[in-house]
């Protein structure tokens, strides 16, 4: 499961690591949620090819749909159906969604702690992501503005979070964005780039309790409220 998510990296140290063509002027975000425009990664067909940085809504809204509204019940779909459940999205509308950590949530003395998991260098990371574009019916003579949208794939949690929940969002490792993201990348090669992340790649700390609203966004978020989750392996 991922419910919230982080993108504080400045604009032109994402446009180096991830490489894509714009020149973005993104303010830090410390709380992303559901139904909200977020930045993500595409590339373009051949022969342009370039990887491309925009705005999607989070949330995935399919084609057939009669509204916004189904995006927000599809803000994540598992790796092991989303081939089966949206083929054409799978294989041609794959997408990556930078994010610096995400949030998870724990019962402890009966209310939901929060906590924050991210790379342990500080380094961004990229969830592996599939995009879809959905226009209204019925605009009458105006032109019907299309929606872009995208859902996080999810896989099995590793084992520092499965303490915490049983899923966690599929972090694709640099050297498979490109592979990714390649729309003439067989589908069915795509495989191993949807497991687990390493358990030492990541750490996971307890935050405050502001960070369940999802009107709050500010960098006292992601402050530490607590002793870093230790995996015993």
């Amino acid at each position: 499961m991922c419910g919230r998510y982080l993108l504080q990296t400045p604009s032109g140290e994402l446009k180096r690591v991830f490489g894509f063509v714009e020149q973005p002027n993104l303010a830090p975000r410390y709380n992303i949620a559901p139904t909200q425009d977020a930045p993500v990664l595409r590339q373009r067909k051949a022969p342009a090819g370039e990887r491309t940085l925009q705005a999607l809504r989070w949330g995935l809204v399919p084609a057939w749909a009669e509204d916004l509204r189904i995006g927000a019940q599809m803000i994540n779909l598992r790796a092991e159906t989303v081939q089966r459940k949206f083929t054409a999205s799978f294989r041609r509308r794959r997408c990556l969604v930078p994010a610096d950590g995400f949030y998870e949530w724990r019962g402890e003395s009966g209310a939901k702690q929060p906590y924050l998991v991210a790379r342990r260098d500080g380094e961004p990371v990229a969830f592996a992501g599939v995009w879809e574009r959905w226009t209204p019916r019925g605009a009458g003579e105006a032109a019907p503005v299309a929606v872009d949208s995208f859902a996080i794939l999810t896989t099995a949690a590793n084992d520092l979070l499965r303490p915490i929940h049983a899923r966690m969002p599929a972090i694709v490792p640099e050297a498979g964005w490109a592979r990714w993201l390649d729309p003439e990348a067989p589908a069915e090669s795509l495989g191993d780039l949807l497991q687990a992340a390493p358990n030492a790649l990541l750490r996971c700390v307890p935050v405050g309790a502001r960070v369940s609203d999802w009107r709050v966004d500010d960098a006292g978020l992601i402050e530490p409220a607590g002793s870093e989750l230790v995996w015993a392996g």
